[in-house]
């Protein structure tokens, strides 16, 4: 694959250290050698970024890591792949931070179900945008949340003709609301992306679960 240009912008190295982890654990230890060499990325194959805060991962290496798993598996595979490291991830790392606190107390779960999926998406919303260069929002429809992304790692540097490919994000959206809502699924849809020409990526998320 063609190496994507530095962006300037990073990710935290605990954040792309767990975002690594997620992939060995989906794909195994030799599927993610597999996915650092094509991604051009062989200087974690043995050392993986340190436990920290330091913001030192580019957003160029999260993208090509996403980008490898659609031509290494093909779009479908990749697609499955990538909404199921999306899902590890949070569930490894992002529920922990302290803008989740208080999700498992009492006050909280007795709120309305609205209320929880708001909660959820600003906690999430603030997490991205403090401990990254990302810069993540929430807005409200009568029906549905806009979450907005207008830094986005997952597609830097990529395109796409017809099609959406924050997989990764929505995969970590749904895990989000999962954990949030006592175990609900929701509809999330990417409407807008980068790497179709938009201004942001943007996901719609229906207010109600499915049932």
């Amino acid at each position: 694959m063609n190496k994507i240009p530095e962006s300037g912008y990073y990710n935290t190295n605990k954040f792309a250290r767990i975002f690594l982890e997620s992939v060995r654990e989906i794909i195994g230890k030799n599927g993610l050698l597999s996915i650092l060499n094509y991604a051009h990325l062989p200087e974690y194959r043995e050392e993986l970024p340190p436990d920290n805060l330091e913001r030192e991962f580019e957003f160029s290496n999260f993208s090509m890591i996403n980008q490898a798993l659609v031509e290494i598996y093909g779009e479908r595979g990749g697609r499955g792949l990538s909404l199921r490291v999306g899902r590890t991830t949070f569930d490894d790392v992002l529920k922990d931070f302290g803008a989740f606190a208080g999700v498992g107390e009492m006050n909280f779960r007795i709120l309305p179900m609205q209320n929880k999926i708001k909660f959820g998406l600003n906690a999430m919303a603030r997490v991205f945008s403090e401990k990254s260069d990302q810069v993540h929002s929430v807005e409200e429809t009568d029906d549905h949340f806009l979450y907005i992304i207008e830094r986005c790692p997952i597609c830097w540097g990529r395109t796409s003709e017809n099609h959406a490919i924050c997989y990764y994000m929505v995969g970590l959206l749904k895990e989000g609301l999962h954990w949030v809502s006592g175990g609900k699924e929701f509809n999330i849809t990417e409407t807008k992306c980068k790497s179709l020409g938009d201004e942001v990526c943007e996901f719609e998320i229906q207010k109600f679960p499915i049932e």
